[in-house]
């Protein structure tokens, strides 16, 4: 099994990056805050008007560090990597796949199952300690419902794409229902993004970047092109591969790590920016309280259901994207997602 490493992520702005030996050094005024041995991190990712290296970033390829450019708010970027890793016979067979009805239905039907499922356990525990809560109670039949029927075969990719989104909203039809701080600032108005019309929102969008770097690093370094996805299409500028994923790790990840920051209170209204067009975003405080948490959250333990192995939560990506392409070099008759208990 993969080691998890460190991610280094840096949020002051005018901090230079540069490589000095086999380390990588944050540069701050003119003077150095931060050393590192570059085997010791598995990616970078700056955050607004950070500069690195020239020396740097080849070194970072390659050793296979991604380095990953995310404006000052947590809005993606861009990205800059070493040559692709891995067999280009997996890439072509990925690319055959995403153009065969069938084959694509398959994977669709594991994420959109795998996202459901995992959404409904989400909700579950919060019925458990809210038993007569009855907005809850329907959510979790109707997501029970939803699940049912993604086991026929007959279902298109279409189809399974149309019972996702309707899953989606019931889910956060009943998100606010899972804040449990008396806050009016602090209240959840239905998904909203690009930008984000709540301080809720605000939240979920930055820890949804967070992942779709892990998942989008994941898959790079084990062959597949992030690009080329099954339940979200090709389109320009988009990692739909990525995109897939990170769906069935939302909920129990990057949901309940938002709700528990909110909910202990270690993230308050104070912690985010209003403009006067209404959008909200993290202010710098609020973004290095979620960084500290994310990577705490990354050494959490788990079992994998379908592999039974003891592992910690910042490798499911990896271990996700090798089963995914274990599935497609024909090791596995379909596509085993990730199952949250």
């Amino acid at each position: 099994m993969k080691r998890i490493l460190n991610t280094l992520y840096v949020t002051t702005q005018g901090a230079y990056l540069r490589k000095e030996g086999e380390s990588v050094v944050v540069r701050i005024e003119k003077e150095n805050k931060l050393r590192l041995p570059l085997l010791s991190i598995s990616g970078i990712v700056t955050f607004g008007n950070v500069l690195c290296s020239p020396f740097l970033l080849g070194s970072c390829a390659k050793h296979g560090i991604s380095v990953n450019m995310l404006t000052e708010y947590g809005h993606y970027l861009g990205s800059f990597a070493g040559p692709a890793s891995g067999n280009v016979l997996l890439r072509r067979t990925q690319y055959r796949w995403a153009d065969d009805p069938e084959k694509t239905d398959s994977v669709v039907r594991s994420i959109v199952s795998g996202k459901v499922a995992n959404a409904r356990q989400v909700l579950l525990r919060t019925l458990r300690e809210n038993p007569d809560n009855s907005d809850l109670k329907k959510a979790v039949g109707h997501l029970k419902g939803t699940i049912n029927r993604l086991q026929d075969e007959q279902l298109t990719s279409d189809n399974m794409r149309g019972m996702e989104g309707d899953a989606a909203k019931v889910y956060f039809g009943v998100f606010n229902e899972l804040v449990a701080v008396n806050d009016k600032r602090l209240v959840f108005g239905g998904r909203s993004r690009r930008p984000p019309m709540d301080r809720i929102n605000a939240l979920l969008s930055f820890v949804y970047t967070l992942l779709y770097n892990d998942t989008k690093g994941a898959l790079e370094s084990v062959g597949l092109d992030s690009a080329v996805g099954f339940l979200h299409r090709d389109r320009p500028g988009r990692n739909g591969l990525a995109l897939d994923l990170m769906e069935e790790m939302r909920s129990f990840w990057a949901d309940r790590l938002a709700l528990t920051l909110i909910n202990r209170q270690q993230l308050s209204a104070k912690d985010f920016d209003v403009s006067d067009s209404g959008s909200v975003l993290l202010n710098e405080k609020g973004r290095k309280t979620v960084l500290v948490a994310w990577q705490k959250r990354k050494q959490d333990e788990l079992t994998h259901p379908f592999t039974n192995e003891r592992m910690v939560l910042g490798l499911l990506p990896f271990l996700q994207a090798q089963l995914l392409a274990r599935h497609m070099r024909g090791d596995l008759d379909a596509y085993p997602p990730f199952f949250w208990r």
